[in-house]
């Protein structure tokens, strides 16, 4: 087996565990699957955590780790999943970080991996086993991985923005 072989059966098998990983968070959120809260205690638990308003923090923040990980498991519009699935994991990290790095802690070690795991892989590409090679790479330019990262970055500074001010805010009104 070559190492192009290799490299692409890496992606895959990288793009469908992280992918299937992500996707199952999201359902959790969007419709209580595998044991989670669904919408309407999604977005009561994003309330709580600062992000307002909480309902479409929830739908928001569901889209992005279902459709996402869908996505970058089919290796269809690879730029564009990968940056949506990082900047939401940056908004995930914000919540986790004062618990530090370990997740055993409450720490913000997971959803950093995963955002990481998602934008490295909109950087690499999703090799030749993917809707995206199976489609000349009409979703897969060198420039979107630049605008989408970017965009991704931008929104999620202000996503993270928005909540610490509304924190700061409570707390004074405290």
């Amino acid at each position: 087996m070559g190492p192009l072989v290799r490299r692409d059966l890496g992606l895959l098998a990288l793009r469908i565990g992280t992918g299937a990983v992500l996707a199952a968070h999201g359902t959790q959120k969007l419709f209580g699957w595998f044991g989670g809260p669904g919408l309407e205690g999604t977005a009561k638990g994003m309330e709580a955590m600062g992000f307002r308003p909480g309902r479409p923090s929830a739908v928001l923040s569901g889209l992005c780790e279902t459709g996402g990980g869908a996505l970058l498991a089919l290796g269809l519009a690879t730029p564009a999943a990968g940056a949506a699935v990082a900047g939401n994991m940056a908004g995930a990290v914000s919540v986790h970080a004062p618990a530090g790095f370990f997740n055993q802690d409450g720490g913000f070690e997971y959803p950093a991996f995963l955002g990481f795991t998602a934008a490295a892989i909109a950087v690499a590409g999703p090799g030749r086993y993917s809707l995206d090679h199976a489609a000349s790479h009409r979703l897969n330019q060198p420039w979107m991985v630049a605008t989408a990262l970017t965009a991704s970055v931008l929104a999620a500074a202000a996503v993270i923005g928005r909540r610490a001010k509304g924190k700061a805010e409570d707390d004074a009104q405290q």
